[in-house]
């Protein structure tokens, strides 16, 4: 049975998840890359608010907006 995958603006607060994929231009696959959003990497939502979240990824607390986190696939 696969993995459920869901945008990370849809996970909830103290979840763990794992990127499963990026969905975007280069430039913005590139940018979220380098911030730590690769493929595998465990992210940890901290907080929520109306599809913007706060997360924690490689160690660094990062503050994204709906926009940019519905393109960040994650599996459960």
């Amino acid at each position: 049975m696969a993995a459920s995958q869901l945008p990370l603006a849809m996970v909830g607060p103290d979840e763990r998840v794992r990127v499963a994929g990026v969905r975007g231009g280069a430039d913005l696959r590139q940018h979220l890359a380098e911030l730590g959003f690769v493929e595998g990497s465990e992210v940890k939502v901290i907080s929520r608010a109306a599809g913007d979240v706060i997360v924690s990824v490689k160690g660094a607390r990062l503050a994204l907006n709906r926009s940019m986190a519905s393109r960040i696939t994650v599996t459960l």
